[in-house]
């Protein structure tokens, strides 16, 4: 049996050898804690990427409330190409957009279904009068505005519409969806706190503060 300083002097001998099973040991608990830090999830949706898609990007007009999944290097290729006015987005990024919007590539989300018209009173089970003729209203006063000629818009203001990726000729419910969606795309509690869509999420709320001020929305 050996004594205790015998098996010390083992150690420093080196009679324990880094194949021993308590240096084995060591070595997979530090494989099994580093694969365990490695994000997990949906695949990358950019062709040959192979990492996990941690970030949401929106498919587009057509297709509100579709987002893809990118990891981030390639969220932020996709954000480059986007064209958030009524040009078209470059040649990449509106490929991706086409083939989600028929379907070809899987997404995530609901698509957000717009009222056309508003529902005839006889419908309206909830409200009282006043909520009524409020919406009755409402709906008057767009339609005379749909009338008028187009108003010139001012610099900052038609540079707010173009943040929001809008026309001068959207409505106060399309700026107020549009702004929502973008709240949600850029937020940090989002995107699991990136920080990356910080100057998008500042750009848009001032954008929005614009457009409220000078009464679009």
């Amino acid at each position: 049996m050996l004594n205790l300083a015998e098996a010390t002097n083992g150690l420093h001998t080196g009679a324990m050898t880094l194949d021993s099973k308590i240096f084995v040991g060591l070595k997979s608990a530090r494989k099994k804690s580093a694969s365990a830090s490695e994000p997990t999830g949906p695949k990358c949706q950019w062709d040959g990427c192979d990492r996990v898609g941690t970030h949401r990007a929106p498919v587009g007009p057509g297709a509100e409330g579709l987002y893809l999944l990118f990891c981030i290097e390639h969220v932020k290729e996709y954000n480059k190409g986007y064209s958030y006015t009524t040009a078209p987005s470059n040649a990449d990024v509106a490929r991706y957009q086409k083939e989600a919007t028929t379907g070809s590539r899987p997404t995530i989300g609901s698509r957000v279904k717009q009222a056309t018209e508003m529902p005839l009173p006889s419908t309206v089970r909830s409200g009282s009068a006043k909520t009524l003729n409020a919406r009755r209203t409402a709906a008057t006063r767009q339609t005379q505005n749909s009338n008028l000629p187009e108003r010139k818009l001012k610099v900052l203001e038609a540079k707010a519409f173009e943040t929001l990726g809008l026309s001068g000729a959207a409505t106060p419910e399309e700026i107020k969806s549009r702004y929502k969606e973008r709240l949600k795309l850029h937020h940090p509690d989002a995107n699991q706190g990136n920080r990356t869509s910080e100057d998008e999420l500042r750009a848009s709320i001032e954008a929005y503060k614009i457009l409220k001020l000078n009464g679009f929305c």
